[in-house]
């Protein structure tokens, strides 16, 4: 075990993952950040296809990939080949979990799947992330984050009202879907540790996008109402969105009376909370455009800095639309360890995302570089008992690199 994840809650715990560009890869770096070993099992030559996920420019290794990746060991194997797949089943034997993301009946047809591998151990927990789910007339598409994103509508209720159709800037059904995935092996894992017996863990792209659409999905079901897009405007809040101001803007988040009360009195202007079209919260909805044309005009008059000042003073919660750089470079973001130091694979440190947990107060990392493809095969066949004149009869005959 790394001396490194000895104290984490998941030391000790061993996992295969065959999963690869975001939603695997997510679960997998969750799970190895709580001190987990996780061993990437890649194609060779080229890997995981997010190695090559690069902007014009970009040396080395993808920078997506070095994040994904880091704390993991890569073994290179040709699981379409008979030797290929007798290493994948001595692996997992002595694996707590293995995670996939092929299509239906990939894992079965090449001898892999769950009921393959959970013959050979009771105790695994066997987690598949697919595009539309295990079930249903499109369980066996492939699926990509942004044609799931639309698909759930999702993408239907993103973007400015008069504005073309547009996506969240993240991949939110890829991210969510690891860690769907995560959370259903941890809660598999607990089921094994009171029982002895493994599961089969399944979720995807479509359920981790379609779990996005709380809000939305409820007032659908009240009374049929199909919402559109409203920008950064909340459908059931107001105000509760981002404003432009004199330099910059802020979120402000009116999230109930007392708030509202606050930011009319903070913006000068205290008759607002008199006015019969703001009086409730209702009020308020039914008179979004309104109120906004009004708040954008108050703000218009400071910058940014100005406002976040006088609201965070008044208790009303507010904060900078900050871009990228001026998140990850913010002190609270150092603070609760979510910009961290690790190691780059070509050596020297980089700057990674750290775990968005802390426990004991403390939020764990797995600081090793991501690997390159197939670094590790041979540390790893051996800790599997393989011998090294077994390695190089598997290295000669193209099932390992």
């Amino acid at each position: 075990m790394n001396e490194q994840a000895a104290d984490r809650p998941l030391a000790g715990v061993r996992v295969l993952e065959m999963s690869q560009i975001m939603a695997g890869p997510t679960c997998g770096l969750m799970l190895a950040d709580m001190g987990a070993e996780v061993i990437k099992v890649e194609k060779f030559p080229a890997g995981d296809d997010a190695r090559g996920y690069a902007r014009p420019g970009d040396p080395g290794l993808a920078p997506g990939f070095l994040m994904l990746n880091r704390g993991k060991r890569s073994v290179a194997i040709d699981i379409r080949k008979d030797a290929g797949q007798a290493i994948i089943k001595r692996m997992a034997e002595r694996c707590d979990v293995v995670t996939e993301n092929f299509r239906r009946g990939k894992m079965d047809a090449l001898g892999l799947g769950y009921e393959h591998l959970s013959a050979i151990n009771p105790q695994l927990v066997y987690c598949s992330i697919s595009g539309y789910g295990p079930n249903g007339p499109l369980s066996d598409k492939g699926g990509f984050d942004l044609v799931l994103q639309a698909f759930s509508g999702l993408i239907s209720v993103t973007g400015s009202p008069e504005g073309e159709h547009a996506k969240p800037g993240n991949s939110v059904a890829d991210i969510n879907a690891g860690i769907l995935a995560a959370v259903g092996i941890l809660a598999a894992y607990v089921k094994r540790l009171r029982t002895g017996v493994g599961s089969k863990v399944e979720t995807s792209l479509l359920q981790a996008s379609l779990q996005q659409m709380y809000w939305f999905a409820a007032a659908y079901f009240h009374d049929g109402s199909i919402a559109k897009p409203m920008g950064t405007a909340h459908p059931l809040i107001a105000p509760y969105q981002t404003f432009k101001c004199g330099e910059g803007a802020i979120a402000l988040g009116g999230g109930n009376q007392a708030n509202w009360m606050r930011i009319a009195e903070v913006l000068g202007h205290p008759e607002w909370v008199q006015d019969p079209r703001f009086t409730t919260g209702r009020d308020r909805l039914g008179n979004q455009a309104a109120l906004t044309a009004m708040i954008t005009e108050a703000l218009g008059s400071h910058p940014a800095s100005y406002w976040v000042e006088r609201f965070d003073h008044a208790g009303v919660p507010v904060g900078p639309v900050n871009n990228v750089q001026q998140a990850m470079e913010h002190e609270q973001s150092k603070a609760i360890g979510m910009v961290v130091e690790v190691d780059h694979g070509l050596g020297g440190k980089t700057r990674s995302l750290g775990l968005p947990i802390h426990f004991d107060g403390v939020s764990p990392v797995a600081a090793s570089a991501a690997p390159t493809v197939g670094q590790h095969s041979q540390e790893v066949l051996r800790e599997f008992g393989y011998g090294d004149a077994e390695i190089v009869a598997l290295r000669e005959a193209a099932v390992i690199q």
